[in-house]
């Protein structure tokens, strides 16, 4: 491949990502095609996972209470993106359940880790 096929192409990679930042951050986006929607609803997800897991890791949250939190603001924040900021309809994504599972295990994985490395870092005991 010459080096002008590698500058087109990287030129057309960045303008694509720089298009999907801007309809992500623009309410009422139209997406044309519908996989970089669910593209945005996972690394979304991804990114408070890790949030929430580091606030929850500074804050002393722990059982139950912190499992139950996390899911509750993950969803009611996707819920209110997806609908109440961006207007989509759900049906044109396969459903709500389609739309509320996409990436939810990855961003679960994410926060686990996250929550029990800064509570144990920062809280932990040394009796064990």
């Amino acid at each position: 491949m010459s080096s002008k096929t590698k500058t087109v192409e990287s030129s057309v990679k960045s303008k694509t990502l720089e298009s999907i930042w801007k309809r992500a951050f623009t309410s009422n986006s139209e997406w044309p095609d519908k996989d970089e929607f669910l593209d945005v609803i996972y690394w979304m997800r991804q990114a408070m996972g890790i949030i929430l897991g580091l606030l929850w890791g500074v804050l002393p949250l722990k059982g139950f209470l912190g499992l139950l939190l996390f899911v509750t603001v993950n969803a009611a924040v996707i819920y209110f993106y997806m609908y109440n900021f961006q207007g989509i309809d759900e049906e044109e994504y396969g459903g709500v359940w389609e739309l509320t599972k996409e990436g939810f295990m990855t961003s679960f994985a994410g926060f686990l880790v996250t929550w029990i490395l800064m509570y144990t870092g920062l809280h932990g005991t040394d009796d064990l």
